[in-house]
């Protein structure tokens, strides 16, 4: 079950960078350049921390950075893991496990996604209300380690209302549009035909992609509060006659690294030592 693999990355954590941040933002495709944006940055690679996975997926840049937004430290971890490279749950949920058990206490999760909802546009940024899990697997499945979480956690606020509330605040203040809507997961790792979109929509999804689900559920059942943001790389619905590639989804990720970064700066700034549960 490789838990014992959690516990040795989260000491290589405490080792190297000391105290742990209140908030771990987990970085989608071609958004490690959010690490630029910390004060006082100090980074190192994945292979440096114990237990870590290696990256095998472009975009992902495999690098662990902690340093501060607007005074609050912070850890960015450069990119994940996914189900569709064959690897096992341990080595996908590393990151968040060893995050909590370092002392993270709010997780911010970045994803790339595929628009389902024919409103919106490749560059658009959407706040995750909640999700599909159409990797017909849950991560927490076997037996539970009663010292992480408890054997069936709720997920009715599976994404903090609160931190919600202050993402939206924060895209306001910034003068940032902020969609808000269902994210569905997805096996991968081929994008989806056109009649899985339409069904996706029929199933109330608003975009799509092939992460966050599994990180969420370990989030959630460790404790953690968590917050979630797509962005739209590609339109299921608005390209009916391309060809939807992997290098089109870090192509549009270049747009919203600006704003995102913004965004994510106003939010941890208004934080505020929060780390109870819901208002």
């Amino acid at each position: 079950m490789h838990r014992p693999r959690a516990a040795a990355a989260a000491q290589t954590l405490r080792s190297r960078f000391g105290e742990p941040p209140m908030a771990a933002v987990i970085a989608g495709s071609g958004l490690g350049a959010l690490a630029d944006a910390l004060e006082g940055r100090t980074a190192c690679s994945y292979k440096d921390i114990r237990g870590f996975p290696e990256m095998g997926v472009a975009g992902h840049l495999g690098q662990t950075a902690v340093g501060a937004l607007q005074g609050r430290r912070v850890l960015i971890l450069g990119g994940r893991s996914h189900y569709y490279q064959g690897v096992d749950d341990e080595e996908v949920l590393v990151l968040v496990r060893a995050a909590a058990l370092w002392g993270c206490r709010i997780l911010v999760v970045t994803n790339a996604a595929g628009g389902v909802n024919p409103e919106y546009r490749p560059g658009d940024l959407m706040l995750i209300a909640d999700h599909l899990n159409l990797l017909f697997r849950s991560p927490l499945r076997g037996p539970n380690n009663d010292a992480w979480g408890r054997r069936f956690p709720d997920l009715c606020h599976a994404y903090d209302p609160d931190l919600r509330r202050r993402m939206r605040e924060a895209a306001r203040l910034e003068g940032i549009a902020l969609r808000e809507g269902v994210y569905a997961a997805n096996l991968g790792p081929s994008f989806e035909t056109p009649a899985e979109g339409r069904l996706l929509r029929l199933l109330g999804a608003d975009a799509v992609g092939m992460s966050t689900v599994p990180e969420v559920l370990a989030a959630r059942h460790m404790g953690l509060r968590v917050v979630a943001l797509s962005y739209i790389s590609n339109s299921l619905v608005h390209k009916p006659e391309g060809v939807a590639t992997h290098q089109e989804v870090l192509d549009n990720s270049r747009r919203v690294v600006e704003p995102l970064t913004r965004l994510l700066r106003r939010f941890v700034a208004g934080l505020n030592g929060t780390t109870n549960g819901h208002e």
